[in-house]
């Protein structure tokens, strides 16, 4: 079903939309009117992502790479600025998660872990912030984590990971508010993606009996969240973290 939000004539980009939330983002962008470069650093999944928006009479396009290495993400921003136009909303989705006790995380574990989900989003948004500073608009969306605001066991590099994400989101906000650029964060909990298999199931399964609202999110419940952020009516809505979890974390 077609959205009232309209970005017809953007361009967006979603990394990690091969699945899970990405692919969920990236099939609410291209409802709402945007065409979406559907990023993803498995070929398949891209494309079937692309399958799906085109389907729906929707306009996409799959881009392989690395969102965590600048010289890819420099051949990608090339090729979608040649063939889809310049990005205007920037969804920085793509993470890694890994379930390990602190004291047996190894450094190399903690710098990958860094690498992927804070230190790529960082060089991503970097690289596009000057074609929105030309268009005088754009939107940032970054995914935070609710193990970022309370602490998750089995998951402190991950946390930690995803903490920077929100000093990242306000810091753009403040810098760029001039440009007509906003910058915001989503917190997710427990989301039932293909993800989560990787949690302990005794984790999982507590976490959503936790969760006063009972269930475990949706990619379409973050999605919706990305919808609003990405449109006009956010228009004066930046440098917020934006909560996404059944009322399990309330700070």
């Amino acid at each position: 079903m077609a959205s009232d939000i309209k970005l017809a004539g953007k361009t967006a980009i979603v990394t990690g939309a091969g699945r899970g939330i990405g692919r969920g983002c990236a099939l609410q962008l291209a409802r709402d009117g945007a065409q979406v470069a559907v990023w993803d650093i498995a070929a398949d999944g891209a494309q079937e992502t692309v399958r799906l928006i085109r389907e729906e009479g929707n306009s996409a396009q799959a881009v392989i790479g690395d969102a965590s290495d600048k010289a890819e993400i420099a051949r990608v921003l090339a090729w979608i600025r040649a063939n889809m136009g310049p990005p205007l909303i920037l969804v920085n989705n793509a993470a890694i998660v890994q379930f390990k006790g602190f004291l047996d995380i190894e450094e190399d574990e903690i710098a990958r872990m860094c690498r992927n989900n804070l230190i790529g989003p960082f060089l991503l948004t970097q690289a596009v912030i000057p074609d929105m500073i030309e268009a005088g608009w754009g939107r940032i969306v970054s995914m935070m984590s609710a193990s970022a605001q309370q602490g998750t066991r089995m998951l402190s590099h991950y946390a930690a990971s995803k903490a920077g994400i929100l000093s990242l989101t306000r810091s753009v906000a403040i810098e760029f508010a001039a440009h007509g650029i906003t910058s915001n964060c989503i917190s997710p909990s427990f989301i039932d993606t293909p993800m989560r298999l990787d949690a302990p199931v005794s984790d999982f399964e507590g976490a959503v009996a936790a969760t006063p609202m009972r269930r475990a999110g949706q990619p379409e419940d973050i999605a919706a969240a990305v919808s609003f952020l990405a449109s006009d009516a956010a228009g004066y809505t930046s440098g917020q973290m934006l909560s996404v979890n059944g009322a399990l974390v309330l700070a």
